[in-house]
């Protein structure tokens, strides 16, 4: 049992290295730290339930979920009509679920969710300037969009 609770803890640590070095090299605002530590307290939580014999995992993992959401509302910022922070907001949510589904045992799904974020936000990143760039050159934004900022428009 100790054998199992390890490696379901390094998991989640690992998985939440792997998003968080992403995070980190865009310089978002939650970034290694920030990721593997919601990585590591969603499966804490969720295997103090396995460890003990209990079987309120699904209530706990609930409660993951809402509280994960006080966590990403703090990196929400408003700029003039700009809002920033809801992709590492999302991140953080998702970091969260990995945690939990580590915990839970589930380590393949847990692996495949952190493929498939860090994919989302590496891959998508550049496709979404792009549409934004191409929106932006063609007029296809209204006024109250424009207020992008530069560095997004520069890239």
């Amino acid at each position: 049992m100790e054998y199992e609770i390890l490696v379901r803890l390094l998991t989640a640590v690992f998985l939440g290295i792997v998003i968080g070095i992403e995070r980190q090299w865009h310089k978002c605002i939650a970034g290694l730290r920030t990721n593997v530590l919601v990585a590591v307290g969603a499966c804490l939580f969720v295997m103090l339930d396995f460890a003990s014999g209990g079987e309120s995992s699904m209530r706990i993992a609930a409660q993951i979920v809402s509280g994960i959401g006080f966590l990403g509302a703090g990196v929400i910022f408003r700029e003039g009509l700009t809002v920033r922070g809801l992709d590492t907001a999302a991140t953080l949510w998702c970091s969260a679920a990995i945690g939990t589904l580590a915990g839970a045992g589930f380590l393949i799904l847990a692996t495949a969710g952190t493929i498939i974020v860090v994919a989302v936000n590496s891959i998508l990143r550049p496709m979404a300037d792009w549409i934004d760039r191409y929106n932006h050159q063609h007029g296809k934004i209204t006024s109250s969009q424009k207020v992008l900022s530069k560095d997004k428009m520069s890239i």
